[in-house]
């Protein structure tokens, strides 16, 4: 209970917050092609790289590997 000195819940809007952040990620990095054609390592890294820091993908920053 929070009233007996237990912090409050908040994991699930943490958690809805993150998957949110990460679908936005992917959309973002969708939208940017960095899903398409992923047969490399290189690629597959460039891909997570965009969903993670997909805020740089709209100042412009190349997050491809090569």
């Amino acid at each position: 209970m929070p009233g007996e000195g237990n912090p409050p819940r908040m994991l699930l809007p943490r958690k809805l917050l993150l998957l949110v952040y990460f679908a936005v990620g992917v959309v973002v990095a969708a939208s940017k092609d960095y899903l398409v054609n992923l047969d490399t390592v290189k690629r597959v890294a460039s891909a997570v790289l965009a969903i993670a820091l997909w805020p740089l993908l709209f100042l412009g920053i190349d997050l491809r590997i090569r």
